[in-house]
């Protein structure tokens, strides 16, 4: 199927590690202009350097939490390609707390996870308004707290606010959509929430119908799907890939 993405401009942000390099190489491959953004430049050097020539990737080194981030990301994508097509928010992080978690530790999830790219989506905006197309993919995460994490409550205001942007944006061509991954192998995933392999095969045995836990292509080929004309019809929307984990129908 071709998704009619060449020659289109996609800003991914986490693009050097974890799920981020995987959308980027899934983009590219179907024809995007890559933006890369993130905090560490020689992990972007290494996307970047594994992407094709006419990815055209252009290196966006900042920290999405400081105080002008946003503008300073669009003007320079705009800058670069005069456009931007595809925004993937796709920076974040889990914040599990072993007690209520501190006045700080809640506001620091809330501006990574909720209000960094909303400020992006919103800088973007009038850009894709003008050219009568845009597509927002937000990478969230869990809202169903099995504990205290700070990071839940960003995760359900990304999908309210999804919701109520995508019904303003619908008649410009932009669709605005959320995906929450279940367990899928990445950085965050091996390295501190099921650090073994006996861990892993354990928890995707006990948890996931599929029967094992899934790779960063799983959802990069949804956020293909979704960032493409294809797509036009489907916004406003939350869609789980976890494996069937997820237990609840809503």
């Amino acid at each position: 199927m071709d998704l009619q993405l060449a020659g289109r401009v996609a800003l991914v942000t986490g693009a050097s590690a974890g799920l981020g390099p995987v959308i980027a190489a899934v983009l590219a491959a179907e024809g995007c202009r890559l933006a890369l953004l993130a905090r560490r430049r020689p992990l972007l050097e290494q996307v970047a350097a594994g992407l094709p020539a006419s990815a055209e990737p252009l290196l966006v080194v900042e920290d999405i939490t400081t105080d002008g981030a946003a503008d300073r990301i669009r003007d320079q994508v705009l800058g670069r390609f005069g456009r931007c097509d595809i925004l993937v928010n796709n920076a974040g992080g889990s914040r599990p707390q072993a007690d209520l978690g501190s006045d700080a530790i809640w506001a620091e999830a809330m501006l990574l996870n909720f209000e960094a790219g909303r400020r992006i989506a919103h800088a973007l905006v009038p850009a894709m308004q003008a050219a009568q197309f845009g597509r927002i993919v937000n990478i969230t995460g869990q809202d169903e707290p099995l504990g205290i994490n700070a990071a839940n409550a960003p995760n359900g205001a990304v999908h309210i606010w999804a919701k109520a942007l995508s019904r303003v944006l619908g008649r410009d061509g932009i669709t605005v959509n959320s995906i929450p991954p279940g367990r899928i192998r990445s950085e965050q995933i091996d390295t501190r929430i099921l650090p073994s392999e006996e861990a892993r095969q354990d928890w995707a045995k006990r948890e996931v119908p599929a029967g094992y836990i899934g790779e960063p292509r799983d959802l990069a080929v949804l956020v293909a799907f979704l960032a493409s004309p294809l797509a036009r019809y489907i916004t406003g929307q939350v869609i789980h890939v976890d494996g069937g984990a997820r237990r609840y129908s809503h």
